[in-house]
């Protein structure tokens, strides 16, 4: 499975996150257990299991839904489930069993956080959505005003290895343009977007990635999973009453 957030596991667990930023968390409680009983592989039940995780309320709860991620994102041989997901439940786990006072089992999982910590991976194709008219052999680079928040000047630029989050995020794109994406090579290091990772969902299962270098267009795409103006618009009124801040 490739994350989208089209993807019917992907929508339960996006309600559930809603329902818990809104304070219903018996109801996302409920979704999250639905989307755990859904879950089709190890992609799935690990992503379910992480936030059956984050609504237990005893310190063994968390730490045995915390287990079961760990187990099937190790089974799941998806790459997006490794590099700082497994950091985040390694450290999760650690933080937990100190609480309980378990210090050998805290350093544990500790060491194991540390070991698993690495630069992202990802070797593309990557991608990057907008409404801007660009050619082969242009630079896109930091300094625009961002998508989502007028007001802010973005000292980074964003891409992403799935094509189908580019197409979103072109049409989410500010301007009268056409969509369009891009097929992207950075041209220097890069680094986990950290307004997805682990703040919606754990790890970087977007493979959503930023970087202060310029992004050079390779290529263009003319075909992805468009959204309906529908979803368009439930997009636009989730990004409206988002209440977090846009790490820059």
């Amino acid at each position: 499975m490739e994350f989208s957030p089209n993807h019917p596991l992907i929508m339960l667990l996006m309600k559930g996150m809603h329902l818990n930023e809104t304070g219903n968390a018996e109801e996302a409680a409920k979704t999250f257990l639905q989307a755990w009983n859904e879950a089709a592989d190890d992609f799935e039940k690990a992503i379910s299991a992480w936030y059956m995780a984050s609504l237990q309320t005893a310190i063994p709860g968390k730490i045995d839904w915390y287990k079961t991620t760990l187990e099937h994102a190790l089974n799941a041989g998806n790459e997006s489930l490794k590099g700082s997901f497994l950091t985040h439940i390694y450290s999760s786990l650690a933080d937990h069993y100190q609480l309980l006072g378990d210090m050998e089992n805290a350093e544990r999982y500790d060491g194991l956080a540390l070991a698993s910590i690495s630069q992202p991976i990802d070797k593309g194709p990557f991608y990057h959505g907008t409404r801007a008219d660009l050619q082969i052999g242009d630079l896109l680079t930091p300094g625009r005003t961002s998508n989502y928040q007028s007001e802010l000047v973005m000292n980074h630029i964003y891409f992403t290895s799935l094509v189908n989050s580019a197409g979103l995020a072109a049409a989410l794109a500010l301007g009268e343009g056409a969509e369009r994406v891009y097929i992207v090579e950075p041209t220097e290091s890069f680094e986990d977007d950290p307004n997805v990772t682990n703040k919606k969902f754990p790890g970087n299962l977007t493979r959503s990635y930023r970087t202060r270098a310029p992004l050079k267009i390779t290529g263009e795409l003319t075909d992805w999973l468009k959204q309906t103006p529908e979803q368009i618009l439930q997009w636009r009124e989730k990004l409206a009453n988002n209440k977090g801040e846009i790490i820059n």
